[in-house]
């Protein structure tokens, strides 16, 4: 299984034994990692997933690859947050082509099972409330659902927790694909293994925060302390976010000591 996939640099780069091709935006950072991926699959048209950020020098490698593959056929977000989005309006002024997304000024609504394209899509809430990954080709195109490297964060909407696990899971038992493309990260060939993975991590905090609980530990500092001691400072945000949906998942299951103090994280379902 061959890929010419790096984290180096910011060019097209081609999974050649699945004919898909990513477009590397030029934003890496603590929550980017090496940059948002923009997938770009088929040709005669080329449908894309996520075309990422609006920086000029990634619109002009998406124009090129795009007329390279014969023209696109359609958008399709895996969920709206700006790294995956903005460059939307730059296409669209360029190509009529579909948008589709779970939410907001989309041409389709994504729906679990719904076909757009070439893509079948799979609801997959956890990291935003409207996060659907994309499957084609034999790839799972993940957005931020999985990474090529780490974990995700989880926002803390209604039922975020045990939706994202119970994604996961289904993910876990689907036959359709071989390979994971992420939206941020290098590409996961063994997509069963990263899943079972991230399963068991999400797992093993829970059981660490349980924990923590028992041991009479109530404040969030003391929670982040020591369920999420070994995340550097600059991702303390994050796993503040991701400890307030594992604490709604264990008030969901009246699993929650009284006392607990919660997370100010920004508008929950946002």
């Amino acid at each position: 299984m061959s890929t010419t996939l790096s984290h180096a640099g910011h060019e097209p780069q081609l999974l050649r034994s699945h004919d898909i091709l990513c477009v590397r935006a030029p934003n890496p950072g603590p929550y980017t990692l090496s940059g948002t991926n923009t997938w770009l699959v088929g040709r005669g048209p080329a449908w894309m997933v996520d075309p990422g950020p609006m920086i000029e020098e990634h619109i002009a490698h998406l124009e090129s690859a795009i007329e390279a593959r014969g023209g696109l056929g359609g958008i399709a977000l895996t969920h709206d947050h700006p790294d995956h989005s903005e460059a939307v309006a730059a296409l669209r002024a360029t190509h009529a082509a579909p948008l589709a997304g779970g939410r907001g000024e989309v041409d389709v609504t994504l729906a679990e099972g719904m076909r757009f394209g070439p893509f079948a899509a799979a609801f997959t809430p956890g990291h935003a409330p409207d996060h659907f990954a994309l499957l084609a080709a034999g790839a799972c195109f993940s957005g931020d659902a999985v990474l090529g490297e780490g974990s995700v964060f989880i926002s803390p909407h209604p039922g975020a927790m045990s939706g994202y696990l119970l994604a996961l899971a289904r993910l876990r038992g689907r036959g359709d694909f071989d390979v994971i493309c992420p939206g941020h990260g290098a590409v996961v060939w063994d997509g069963k293994a990263k899943l079972d993975e991230y399963l068991e991590h999400r797992a093993e905090r829970e059981r660490r925060l349980i924990a923590a609980l028992g041991e009479g530990r109530r404040s969030v500092e003391e929670l982040l302390d020591t369920v999420w001691a070994e995340v550097p400072e600059v991702l303390r945000p994050a796993a503040r976010t991701t400890l307030a949906a594992h604490l709604d998942k264990l008030e969901e299951e009246g699993a929650l000591p009284s006392g607990v103090e919660r997370p100010a994280v920004g508008a929950r379902g946002s």
